[in-house]
């Protein structure tokens, strides 16, 4: 448990630099939330002083000192108040309540899968060396992972979805339904994140692939597995009970990583799709010069990638008793 309270202290401290570098990127930056209103309405606005000194107070863009703009900004921040979009002028967390969901379940799903396939196959590369998946899996997966997510996501499209019409190729269900908890729309949801979750698979799964693969081929090597082996335990049991069982822990150890890495693509994979998740609406806000969304957006990423990292640290724990001894 101390580990835990160890790393527990370190990813609060470092959700506090984000929430410190979140305040300070937008206000060192040209521009302010204002530009983007006045780059939306024109004259409307510039013709009206009036207005403009409403709007620079309701947006927070007055002339405050960022010494005494940050405390505020933390404690809003903390508790839950993330501003006003300028471009739909509703709050932010509205926006973000409507939207996270669609990307967790998108994420979640595709990167689970994506683990479990690529450890599967890259521990059956090695188990097997020179077998049909290291020959064929292998270098196919990481073929596929070569390739940009937003190019795999057109070819996609074009090929799977125009030409052969198996899966729908845009937004995240049909027109005609409607959002809620019922079997028709949770059905109708799945059918268009079929495709976006494949295209997570295709570009994610390599990794996990080589990267399961290079430790199992070293741990197949230790006494302990040749120990299993003279026992004469079962091959399969062997593979899965105590090489793969060692060998997945530094894959789940750079899981969190390689999800930090991976929003980038997702936030391309959204916006090829026209998918109404986080990745979507903070590209749609950066052209519209919605800062505050922008903004908490931002946040949004870093606390997920934290817990990611702490989830991970927890699962290595139970995982790994030597961690648990020290």
């Amino acid at each position: 448990m101390r580990f835990i309270a160890r790393r527990l202290v370190f990813y609060v401290i470092a959700f506090w630099a984000a929430i410190t570098l979140n305040f300070l990127l937008p206000r060192l930056m040209p521009g302010s939330p204002l530009d983007g209103l006045i780059l939306r309405y024109g004259t409307a606005i510039q013709n009206n002083p009036d207005l403009i000194k409403q709007l620079k107070a309701a947006l927070g863009s007055e002339d405050e000192p960022i010494w005494s703009a940050y405390p505020a900004y933390l404690h809003d921040t903390l508790t839950g108040n993330l501003g006003t979009s300028t471009a739909q002028q509703v709050p932010v967390t509205e926006i973000i309540g409507k939207t996270l969901p669609y990307s967790i379940v998108l994420v979640g799903i595709g990167f689970i899968l994506s683990f479990v396939i690529g450890t599967f196959l890259g521990m059956l590369a090695a188990w097997r060396r020179g077998g049909v998946t290291d020959r064929v899996g292998t270098p196919g997966l990481m073929a596929l992972q070569s390739f940009p997510a937003f190019f795999l996501s057109l070819v996609a499209v074009y090929f799977l979805g125009l030409k052969l019409g198996w899966f729908p190729i845009q937004h995240a269900y049909s027109n005609d339904s409607n959002p809620g908890v019922s079997w028709s729309f949770l059905s109708d949801w799945f059918r268009h994140a079929q495709l976006p979750i494949l295209v997570i698979i295709a570009i994610s799964a390599g990794g996990w692939l080589l990267g399961m693969r290079n430790v199992m081929i070293t741990t197949v090597q230790e006494d302990y597995v040749t120990m299993a082996h003279a026992k004469g335990l079962k091959d399969r049991k062997v593979m899965r009970g105590y090489a793969a069982r060692n060998a997945i822990l530094p894959p789940l150890t750079g899981f969190a990583a390689f999800f930090a890495s991976a929003v980038g693509g997702l936030i391309l994979v959204e916006v090829v799709f026209s998918y109404p998740g986080v990745g979507l609406t903070i590209q749609q806000a950066a052209l519209g010069h919605d800062y505050p969304l922008v903004q908490a957006l931002l946040l949004v990423f870093a606390f997920t990638v934290l817990l990611a990292n702490f989830i991970m640290d927890c699962v290595y724990v139970i995982l790994d008793p030597r961690v648990r001894a020290s």
